[in-house]
């Protein structure tokens, strides 16, 4: 027995990755929009490489393969399948939206989602499924995507161009695909809360504003893994898309120099934002026990 407890206390962390990328989502499910961009399988297969070349078994689920069923299965998974000082590396990259929330206090606050090919993946059922995880299970998360609730209180970003558009599906957009799924929407959102033994509190920025409140706490009394999210900008601002690469991914990889950096996850967030025009400030944000993980060189398994 003793000999057992001391294999399992030095065992070799494992990691496990999920690289999304959508380059278009379904018309069916988005009230006829499939807004079109060119960059997010391109971010999706560089991010897999990185998560390679680190030694992580990975799964990538690009455009039509990225729908909620197989996102949903592949977190599960991994939280099945990780323990303490395991790692699991998330990326997504594709269009962000927003939800009305049906469950918080204030009927005007909106929920943010990504938004995958068959449907959203609402805030909140992210939250949800990042604190099954167990207790010492480090995840990072990397979005290059606009999906903050206040960007509808900021002035609306220019069309674009060829290359440079903005990831988040038009407000307009939105309505109706809310309007059309009105009950598959607001049902997500009750079963999370049901889920959680409780009412959600509107937890209206677990992918870009993420912050220990009373809000998300109302999800989860107790939050167990360390997550860092690093996100594409700030809640006021836009992600862009390019040809190549969306521009925060573009600037992660510049910085990462295939592994040739030095430094935290703290240092690495500050290089990458420090590449990027006022107008796209990527943000840093934690949950859990995340202070010796903000320490560690990026990528470490």
């Amino acid at each position: 027995m003793v000999k057992q407890a001391t294999v399992s206390a030095h065992k070799r962390p494992q990691a496990q990755a999920l690289h999304i990328g959508i380059n278009e989502v379904s018309a069916a499910h988005y009230a006829g929009w499939t807004g079109p961009l060119a960059a997010c399988e391109f971010d999706a297969h560089d991010m897999a490489a990185i998560s390679k070349a680190q030694g992580m078994k990975g799964t990538l689920l690009v455009t039509k393969k990225a729908t909620r069923a197989n996102v949903l299965a592949a977190i599960r998974k991994a939280a099945k399948a990780l323990a303490a000082g395991d790692l699991f590396f998330m990326s997504f990259s594709g269009h962000g939206g927003q939800v009305p929330d049906v469950s918080g206090e204030e009927p005007d606050k909106l929920d943010e989602t990504w938004c995958l090919f068959d449907g959203q993946l609402i805030d909140d059922e992210l939250y949800y499924e990042l604190s099954r995880f167990k207790a010492g299970v480090r995840i990072l998360v990397l979005s290059d995507s606009c999906h903050s609730g206040t960007v509808v209180r900021a002035a609306r970003p220019a069309p674009g161009t060829p290359e440079q558009r903005p990831r988040i599906m038009p407000r307009a957009v939105g309505l109706r695909v809310y309007s059309e799924h009105k009950a598959f929407y607001d049902k997500l959102q009750h079963d999370v809360a049901r889920a959680a033994g409780g009412k959600v509190q509107d937890p209206d920025t677990a992918l870009a504003n993420v912050t220990v409140s009373e809000r998300l706490t109302a999800i989860v009394k107790d939050f167990h893994p360390a997550v860092i999210l690093i996100s594409g900008c700030q809640d006021n601002q836009f992600s862009m898309d390019g040809n190549h690469n969306g521009a925060f991914s573009e600037q992660l990889l510049s910085v990462w120099n295939n592994g040739g950096f030095q430094g935290s996850y703290a240092s690495f967030h500050a290089r990458i934002r420090a590449g990027l025009p006022p107008t796209q400030s990527p943000n840093l944000f934690t949950l859990g026990p995340a202070a010796a993980f903000l320490k560690q060189a990026p990528f470490t398994v």
